[in-house]
């Protein structure tokens, strides 16, 4: 029968865990795709809102993308794969989610002001 510790070891060689230089790099890639965007909507933003939009959430994504990599240490390695499998799948839906939303509050705007 192992010990509680012995157990709390054996987990503990199973979980990936990143280097100092791997959790810098992680900080300095977030703090740099956090400011850019920010100081462009300070700045003003481009001349089409829209654009600007598309800008920032673009950086949302690689941002997204660089958390799951240096702080989550998501890879299609880490257990099995089962990992990113349930990562695809609550990305799947959250954007179900989100452009359902969209499209409910798009069709409600057009439909309940129509003079507006």
């Amino acid at each position: 029968m192992s010990t509680p510790q012995a157990h709390s070891e054996d987990h503990a060689a199973e979980m990936p865990h990143g280097t100092r230089r791997s959790y810098m790099t992680g900080f300095v890639l977030a703090v740099i795709l956090t400011f850019i965007p920010f100081a462009l909507v300070m700045a003003g933003g481009f001349a089409s809102a829209r654009l600007t939009a598309f800008v920032v959430l673009a950086f949302a994504i690689v941002q997204i993308v660089v958390h799951m990599i240096y702080f989550l240490h998501m890879n299609l390695k880490s257990e099995g794969g089962w990992r990113f499998i349930s990562l695809v799948f609550t990305m799947i839906v959250l954007i179900i989610a989100l452009v359902g939303t969209m499209w409910v509050m798009h069709n409600m705007n057009s439909y309940m002001m129509p003079g507006m």
